[in-house]
C-alpha cells in the first residue's frame, strides 16, 4: 500500500534502454525501494508541480483587488454576452 492507503491497481508502461533500466534499478536498490516505488516517489512531486503551474493563476495584489472589486460590483452584461447566453440557452 502507498502512503495514502490506496492500492496501486493501474499500470503505466515505460520504455527504457537497457542502460536506463539498469540505472533506475541500481538507484532504487540504493534507496531500498522497488523500481516502481522509486519512480513514483521521485516523479510524483514533479508531476504535481507541473499540474499546479498549469492550473493555478497567481494574481498580483493589484489584480486581486481588481477581481474582488468586480465580484462585489459586477459590470452589467454587454450585448455580446447577452447574445452568447441566449445562443447557449437555445442549444440546451
Amino acid at each position: 500500500m502507498t502512503a495514502t492507503g490506496a492500492a496501486r491497481e493501474d499500470r503505466i508502461e515505460l520504455r527504457a534502454t537497457k542502460e536506463e533500466k539498469r540505472i533506475l534499478a541500481t538507484a532504487a536498490a540504493y534507496e531500498r525501494l522497488d523500481v516502481t516505488s522509486f519512480i513514483m516517489r521521485n516523479m510524483l512531486p514533479t508531476a504535481r508541480e507541473v499540474v499546479d503551474r498549469a492550473e493555478r493563476i497567481v494574481l498580483t495584489e493589484r489584480d486581486t483587488v481588481r477581481v474582488l472589486a468586480l465580484l462585489e460590483n459586477p459590470p452589467k452584461p454587454t450585448p455580446a454576452l447577452i447574445a452568447a447566453a441566449r445562443r447557449r440557452a437555445a442549444r440546451k
